[in-house]
């Protein structure tokens, strides 16, 4: 039984030292970032401590990383310009593009296109036709073509407005959530609508 008990002394003590080992930054290409104990960077991926659970390993390939920094202070690219592989950004202007879409993630919140498309989903379940959609599917069709405004209290600093990169990133998040509001106005609008016609106007018909 001895070896058993060892495995087990052996097992905690790895895990407590995971869990006490200092936090490295996971710099994403979507611009999340994780802070979490780097474990290994070999066969293509890093593996780390998971947040959620430290007694959990996580994985994730090189190809989602834009670089490692290291609690030492060090700092590990993972991102590399390529036009062949579709990196046409240079290392700096990555990672202010990268900075536009985290920003926009965390700030913009497309208020206009939910509510928009709710309004004119209500509009056409009140018809009661079956061209009822076609109304919020047209706003949804409109929504990508106005210029995204950016404000400066969703910025985390209003200098990166300058650089073409960032204005890029946070568009192109800015008009992804965009859209995604529109879906989920125009499908509660609708049902809305159609519902309040059934349930309601259509007594008075």
């Amino acid at each position: 039984m001895k070896w058993f008990w060892c495995l087990v002394v052996m097992l905690l003590s790895s895990i407590s030292f995971a869990q006490k080992k200092p936090a490295d930054s996971l710099l994403l290409m979507n611009g999340r970032i994780i802070a979490a104990p780097v474990l290994d960077t070999t066969l293509g991926a890093v593996t780390f401590v998971d947040p959620a659970d430290t007694a959990k390993r996580a994985h994730i390939e090189n190809e989602q990383l834009f670089a490692v920094k290291y609690h030492t202070g060090d700092v590990f690219y993972y991102y590399k310009q390529d036009t062949i592989t579709g990196n046409w950004f240079t290392r700096d202007e990555m990672w202010m593009y990268m900075q536009g879409e985290r920003d926009a993630q965390k700030g913009f919140k497309a208020r206009g296109s939910l509510y928009g498309t709710m309004a004119s989903g209500i509009v056409g379940g009140l018809s009661s036709s079956l061209v009822g959609p076609v109304l919020p599917l047209a706003y949804f069709l409109c929504t990508g073509l106005p210029k995204v405004k950016i404000k400066h209290n969703t910025v985390s600093n209003v200098n990166n407005l300058d650089y073409d990169s960032y204005l890029l990133g946070y568009e192109r998040v800015a008009r992804s959530k965009r859209r995604m509001r529109s879906l989920i106005g125009a499908g509660i609008g609708l049902v809305l609508g159609y519902s309040s016609y059934f349930l309601v106007l259509k007594n008075y018909y």
